[in-house]
């Protein structure tokens, strides 16, 4: 499996942007343990339908290739319970019969540095087997022929064959084999299947067309029958949803005589057809040729958060709608695949999930830290030393875990209760019905046309039922107002919350802006190296201008507009890409009567997009010609999409009150508050979003929005009246101090505080003193989700204490606690953490309700927006 997407080689037919689901929190975890004599279902905290027939060695087995790695960065395996343990002896208990190790020949420089994603030679492949030996689970050996990661787009020989004729390298792929064959025998190791390549679509070592092709397949399936006789031989393939693909592999491995006992195919549900196709192609090679079939790789995201700073390969922009990002989603997708083998019969051997403990070495907000240790460790898909043997992917790439939010651990190491569909596929599992999934409703509409939303909406739920329910909008629909992209929050019958994306789109003068149309007469397409083409990479829908070359070259792409108003206008386009050298220049160009205006593009990533704005005077003529132009280097390559030509607005709002508003509804404890009261709150922040989200807001408009959230604030009552009050001291000594006012604590009478500053980084400390106390000894923490910092005595009624800010804590306003040991809340004071490196604040809302959830995402997902209203006239 690819860890790190090709931008411009590999043909991942990445779907249209879905849902992106809300995450299904995982519940205690079921013990597993009684699969082999309860018939279930058994009682979970998610719904597995039972695979009827399962035979009782049908393998459910998992590949976790960088244990080592990610063991040495510090991470700590758990548990159910959340204490630590031993990764297999988890596996093992949660119905996992088999172990998947990946083998590289020399994963390392002349040096010694590991090349990353586990930097797996023959050493750490014997040890990760011998440990899952130990734990009662057998091993399949994943020999990729490769020093590094071998899939359809790459096939390099290791280092040491590269020289080697096709003849010889058949003999050191035999010789490679069984010596590490026999190493793993004499470490015990239970292997009971062994893989001759890894995705070997196009080529396998180097290697390409059948004849040679099937010289190094013979050659690592004898040293497989030598060493060891009773283990499987396994074929590995891709793309099972290409017609004719596989049988026309089968037909070439029986006509070269090669001898295998098991043909494995990758099934990722993204990319890789319908679960019926698949069955039907593994049953047709089965059937033919007489072959054991096997799904060895595929898996599922739970979340579409990244969780360790390094970009994930399924993200919001390119994930499908099979099944819902989440916990349940992710047992049910695989859940379903499992039924799909067994569907083959007798010769369906079973499933392996790809990778589900490459989990974050570190948060986020460490990124720095955490590229220390992918480097040290090689526990990110691939570190920089990588780049001597893959100077095109892993050397400009290279980086942490992309696969993270496929994992089926939680960032702690703790596993999710997905981890268990191994063992409820035999047994069932049910659970409480519960919304695992809501319809993403997103509504276009052209500037100054009405906004309707949808009355009902489909909601899934864990049993795989779907339901369409009626849906409350907010009110604040009807302060959407000109073009922008606007949040509009809404409930379900159900209570289910949501929130619908309601894009209003400026007139643009440009025809056929986005490419989708097939009829692209209206763009004067000159030089070489692009075209106008479906694509995966487009910013939106599924054209866009392409651009890529093995040599140097240069192109441009105009269109004449006529007709347009005199007037200020911006123009802008989004793009995306990489390779370029340092001369290289890709510009967005408008040539007007008063000359030509242009704006780079930055290619600085695959799908790292960017948007230049061009600011364009057209004159009395109402000619403007659009386009972009392009001087590139050999191996450049990215995409352009959605040309637009905007006419300027006024003058740029001011949004900063309103931002901190925000920020403050985010960070309010709402187990204070009364549900009246925190219902006006919502209803504000909604308002607010609608505001942020518009990209040229009057700014009377803005006021009124933030004067409604500060009285919305202010009117936050407590559940049985009207809250006693009480205004803390907050006397900073040193840095900058907010303005903002504490909020109140929750005794009529309460102590005094005083904080030695209002605002701190991450790892910084700060001082807290309060008087007035009546209990010999208190808790201080920090909130919005509460954690301890210290505990401290009391003395005459006043303590002081030194508390570090933590390290993971987000940008944002939060609260120093002071509790009882029980957990009564004495008194609060606010302070603002500010973002390690000046970044923009955001919030960490405890467990809100669906408006204040929306507030931390107008602070997080919108900063970017935020930033380029204050920045430039709007758009």
């Amino acid at each position: 499996m690819r860890t790190h997407a090709h931008p411009h080689r590999t043909p991942l037919r990445l779907a249209a942007v879905a849902t992106a689901a809300a995450l299904l929190a995982a519940a205690p975890a079921t013990t597993p343990a009684a699969r082999a004599v309860d018939d279930g279902p058994v009682q979970a905290g998610i719904v597995v339908a039972k695979v009827e027939g399962l035979a009782e060695d049908f393998i459910t087995g998992v590949d976790v290739s960088s244990v080592l790695a990610e063991e040495a960065s510090g991470v700590v395996f758990r548990d159910s319970t959340g204490a630590p343990a031993d990764l297999f002896d988890v596996l093992a208990d949660s119905g996992v019969n088999y172990v998947r190790v990946r083998v590289w020949n020399d994963p390392f420089d002349a040096a010694g540095h590991g090349y990353g994603g586990g930097s797996v030679d023959v050493d750490r492949a014997v040890e990760i087997g011998r440990r899952a030996t130990d734990a009662g689970l057998r091993v399949l050996v994943d020999f990729h022929y490769s020093d590094f990661w071998a899939d359809p787009a790459k096939q390099k020989a290791p280092k040491a064959w590269a020289a080697l004729a096709v003849a010889d390298k058949a003999a050191a792929v035999q010789d490679f084999t069984a010596a590490a064959l026999q190493q793993m025998q004499d470490a015990g190791v239970d292997v009971g299947m062994v893989q001759i390549g890894n995705e070997t679509n196009n080529a396998v070592a180097g290697v390409t067309g059948w004849p040679g092709m099937a010289q190094i397949f013979s050659a690592g399936s004898a040293a497989v029958r030598d060493v060891l006789p009773d283990a499987l031989v396994a074929v590995h393939f891709t793309n099972p949803e290409t017609a004719g693909r596989y049988v026309g592999y089968a037909a070439n491995l029986a006509a070269y005589g090669v001898d295998y006992d098991v043909f494995a195919s990758s099934y990722y549900p993204y990319w890789h057809g319908t679960l019926s196709n698949l069955t039907s192609v593994l049953t047709t090679v089965s059937t033919t040729y007489g072959k054991k079939v096997l799904v060895a790789e595929t898996s599922w995201a739970y979340t579409l958060d990244d969780g360790d700073g390094h970009p994930d390969v399924i993200n919001s922009s390119n994930v499908t709608n099979q099944y819902p990002v989440s916990v349940q989603g992710q047992a049910t997708a695989v859940r379903d695949v499992v039924a799909a083998v067994a569907a083959v019969g007798d010769a369906g051997l079973g499933v392996f999930y790809w990778e589900p403990a490459w989990i974050p070495v570190g948060p986020a907000s460490q990124l720095a830290a955490n590229k220390a240790l992918w480097e040290q460790f090689g526990s990110g898909w691939a570190s920089s030393y990588a780049g001597e043997y893959d100077p095109d992917d892993a050397g400009e790439w290279y980086g942490g875990s992309a696969w993270d939010n496929q994992a089926m651990f939680a960032a702690d190491g703790t596993p999710l209760e997905s981890l268990n569909v191994f063992s409820y596929v035999r047994t069932g599992a049910t659970a409480p019905r519960a919304v695992v999934s809501v319809e993403d409703v997103q509504v276009t509409v052209a500037d100054g046309a009405p906004v309707t939303l949808p009355a009902t909406v489909a909601v899934t739920y864990n049993d795989a039922t779907v339901e369409q329910e009626a849906v409350t909008w907010s009110d604040a629909v009807s302060w959407i107002e000109g073009p922008g992209t606007y949040p509009v929050p809404g409930t379900t019958a159900s209570g289910t919350h949501l929130t619908a994306t309601v894009v209003v789109t400026a007139e643009n003068p440009v025809r056929n802006p986005g490419f989708e149309d097939t009829d692209v007469s209206m763009w004067n397409l000159t030089g070489t190296g692009a075209s106008i083409t479906g694509t995966g990479d487009a910013a939106s829908g599924a054209r866009a201008l392409s651009f890529w070359a093995a040599s140097a070259y240069t192109f441009g792409v105009t269109q004449q507009l006529t007709g347009v108003p005199a007037g200020s206008y911006t123009l802008v386009a989004t793009a995306q890409g990489g390779g370029a050298g340092s001369g290289d220049q890709v510009l967005l160009t408008a040539t007007t009567a008063h000359g030509t205006t242009s704006a780079p593009f930055a290619l600085t990533g695959w799908r790292v997009w960017n948007s230049p704005q061009v600011p364009v005077e057209v004159g009395a003529d109402g000619l403007v010609t659009v386009g972009v132009s392009a001087v590139l280097t050999g191996g450049a390559w990215g995409t352009v999409d959605d040309v637009r030509l905007v006419r300027a607005a006024g003058p740029t709002s001011d949004t900063a009150v309103l931002e901190d508003l925000v920020a403050r509804a985010a960070a309010v404890d709402r187990d204070l508050w009364s549900a009246n009261s925190l219902a006006d709150l919502d209803e504000a922040v909604a308002v607010a979003g609608v505001m942020l989200g518009a990209l040229a807001p009057a700014q009377e408009r803005v006021d009124s929005a933030a004067a409604l959230l500060a009285d919305a604030l202010s009117g936050l009552t407590a559940p049985g009246g009207p809250a006693p009050t009480v205004t803390p001291t907050v006397t900073p000594t040193d840095g900058p101090t907010t303005g903002a006012t504490p909020t109140p604590t929750a005794t009529a009478a309460g102590p005094t505080i005083e904080l030695s500053r209002a605002t701190a980084r991450p790892g910084e400390q700060v001082t807290i003193t309060v008087r007035g106390l009546t209990v010999p000894e208190v808790e201080v923490g920090v909130a919005s989700t509460y954690r301890a910092l210290a505990r401290v005595a009391v003395v005459d009624g006043t303590v002081t204490a030194t508390v570090t800010v933590p390290g993971d804590l987000p940008a944002g306003t939060h609260h120093l606690q002071v509790r009882t040991l029980d957990g009564t809340l004495l008194a609060q004071v606010e302070i603002v953490v500010a973002a390690p490196s000046g970044g923009s604040l955001a919030s960490t809302g405890a467990e809100v309700g669906a408006a204040a959830a929306l507030a931390v995402l107008l602070l997080t997902a919108g900063g970017v927006l935020l930033a380029a209203r204050r920045r430039v006239g709007h758009v």
